[in-house]
């Protein structure tokens, strides 16, 4: 058994409704960081699951003529659904009705009120419901919940009482000496200035006017309230005074609880208050991490502003779901969810990039060498470089990946992919394949870039588990060549190997053009006039209408290559403004590929991408052909991206 051991957890998600796409993200990010300490090694453990007890529950499961029960499992069956969907390996899903954790709840309350931090009062107050939180006179904002902006309700009642403010200063001091332990830096300071210093007010942690709870098993009537309820669940989880397997000596404390900034407050000052009641060490960190937001601010399922998850990966595929919510939340910072930047991100990053990368490498390797690099291989000019950064990468990455800023580890890993790119620009293979006797050169070339390759697979791996799986095959990577260790150092891809082409990793995407209702109402009226006009038109004519369909785009060529199966198409990168398109034009004929670099030609941009010959060709440059004679339609003096009209 490995001897380091990581244990993350998400929240316990609440299941009044189906998860949202922020919920995916907290989710994938938290398997992608135990995917990647797996990867180095640790023995990794990550756990998920569900608070499925409380008022509104209780409320929502009426409404809908179920008892909380059957409420909760139906909706609990669907997040361990998209789970699977969205390809997490969690290692445990808990929830709060399980038996063993219900028995830790009551054991941890009859300790707490045996040793005196638990002591029954009265609380008169507001309450939201939504929270699921008391709050005083001074903190509601026009009768509104301060959290949610929602009304919240006069409640007076019998309840049980934690002593926060007994353990105040003792928390200050641990947070205080840790500097690590909330993170990012912003969080740690509002939970000091905002919550503790002002002085803690004990917490309400039993109700009597609802059931739905974990009965108080020495006073019938009361329900433990959400906080020693749902908290613990980090520890019940692990066997604590329940009688479940005993992992804490194992797994606890926690490497990280990993949360959304909404609920730090309750993981940095309620949790650990809690785990000194008991004893208990503190986790190691607490990471609260920022919003995925719409135009016009939080995604919220009570208020029904969401974004279906399922709904993505039926459209655009988990593994592209999975980059984009990663690489979209900056380490700390809100994200902001757009499907066009989601688009964006699958046509340039994985499309453009990783997905052409693979392509023309492996295409080339089987023209030139039927599949197998030779042996015999010589080293020249831009080795160095790529090789360097080959090395490094990994550190870097790692380093990253252990402060959790995914968006930012994934950025190196896309430099190196880059950087692959602009090799085979900077190599010219397509004209080494020419001349026999740089075919040791051709070689190794196409070596680096299939190392290259192997040591991406392994980095992408534990945010793009299929998209990774997919590569090795194509590479036929053996397991050995796909550990840690194996790409501290660059040349570990073996002697021999055949790969084999195979499906387009990423198809481009052609996003639909959103219309307000009134601007489709106008198209629908001056499309009948057009056909009207149509109808009327002589053979072979169009209406404007017909001709504003067509997109015309200016276009640089940076780099252009012959097509490694056929010899009358040769293969353009294109800069479309910032995009970078790749199309596959037959005029190998007229041009020869370093003839075109650098010229501005006019694309048909909104054609339906289609493969030729293995590569996949997003768009049509335009050309004026008469008898034997074609000459490319150039521009001069318009930046690429320029709209022709």
């Amino acid at each position: 058994m490995s001897e380091k051991t990581f244990y993350i957890s998400t929240p316990i998600y609440y299941p009044s409704g189906n998860l949202h796409i922020g919920h995916t993200y907290t989710t994938v990010a938290a398997d992608t960081i135990t995917r990647f300490k797996k990867l180095k090694g640790y023995d990794a453990y990550l756990l998920t699951g569900t608070d499925e007890h409380g008022q509104k529950i209780e409320k929502v499961a009426e409404e809908a003529g179920m008892t909380p029960q059957a409420y909760v499992d139906d909706i609990v069956a669907g997040i361990k659904t998209l789970w699977d969907t969205m390809n997490i390996n969690y290692d445990q899903f808990i929830r709060t009705t399980d038996p063993e954790h219900e028995k830790t709840i009551q054991r941890i309350f009859k300790k707490l009120h045996d040793q005196g931090d638990i002591y029954k009062s009265n609380y008169e107050g507001w309450y939201c419901t939504p929270c699921e939180s008391f709050w005083t006179e001074g903190q509601i904002v026009e009768g509104n919940c301060p959290d949610c902006g929602r009304p919240v309700e006069k409640a007076s009642e019998e309840a049980y009482f934690f002593k926060m403010s007994k353990y105040a200063d003792r928390l200050l001091k641990h947070i205080n000496e840790n500097p690590g332990f909330i993170q990012p830096e912003s969080r740690k300071n509002e939970m000091i200035n905002n919550f503790i210093k002002p002085g803690l007010q004990d917490l309400c942690v039993s109700r009597t006017s609802f059931t739905w709870g974990v009965p108080v098993d020495f006073d019938p009537g009361h329900v433990v309230y959400v906080w020693i309820d749902a908290l613990p669940n980090y520890i019940s989880a692990l066997g604590y005074l329940n009688d479940k397997p005993d992992l804490m000596d194992r797994y606890w404390p926690a490497d990280v609880h990993l949360v959304g900034k909404d609920i730090i407050r309750f993981h940095t000052i309620y949790w650990p208050i809690i785990l000194m009641a008991l004893e208990l060490p503190l986790p190691k960190k607490v990471y609260g991490h920022g919003w995925i937001l719409l135009k016009g601010g939080k995604m919220s399922k009570s208020v029904g502003n969401v974004v279906d998850p399922v709904v993505l990966v039926n459209k655009y595929g988990v593994d592209a779901l999975r980059y984009h919510v990663l690489r979209e939340m900056n380490y700390g910072s809100d994200g902001v969810y757009n499907e066009d930047l989601l688009v964006s991100h699958i046509n340039s990053d994985l499309a453009n990039d990783l997905g052409n990368l693979l392509s023309r490498t492996l295409a080339m390797t089987v023209k030139y060498f039927d599949g197998v690099i030779p042996k015999e291989r010589e080293t020249g000019e831009f080795d160095e470089d790529i090789i360097n950064l080959a090395e490094k990468t990994p550190g870097i990455v790692s380093e990253f990946m252990d402060k959790l800023d995914f968006s930012r580890a994934l950025e190196e890993i896309w430099k190196l992919i880059s950087r692959s790119n602009k090799y085979i620009d900077e190599t010219q293979p397509w004209v080494l394949g020419k001349d026999p006797e740089k075919k040791a050169r051709l070689a190794q070339v196409l070596y680096n870039l299939t190392e290259c390759l192997r040591i991406v697979t392994v980095l992408i791996s534990s945010a793009m588990p299929e998209t990774g799986k997919k590569i090795a095959a194509q590479l036929k990577c053996p397991d050995d060549c796909l550990t840690w260790e194996s790409i501290q150092i660059f040349g570990g891809y073996p002697e021999g190997i055949k790969v084999e082409r195979g499906e387009v990793l990423f198809p481009r995407i052609e996003l639909e053009k959103k219309e307000d209702a009134s601007k489709k109402e106008n198209k629908k009226e001056v499309k009948k006039e057009m056909l009207k006009d149509k109808e009327e038109l002589p053979e072979g004519l169009i209406t404007i209408d017909d001709f504003a369909r067509v997109e015309l785009r200016v276009a640089e060529i940076v780099a252009c290559e012959a097509h490694p199966d056929a010899d009358r198409l040769l293969v353009l990168q294109l800069m479309v403004g910032q995009e970078k398109r790749q199309v596959v034009s037959g005029i190998a004929k007229y041009y020869k590929p370093e003839e075109l670099v650098g010229k501005t030609v006019i694309l048909v941009a909104n054609l339906k991408p289609v493969n030729l010959r293995g590569l996949e060709s997003n768009g049509m440059i335009l050309a004026a052909t008469k008898g034997k004679k074609l000459s490319l339609v150039t521009v001069d003096g318009i930046p690429s991206g320029g709209k022709v009209s």
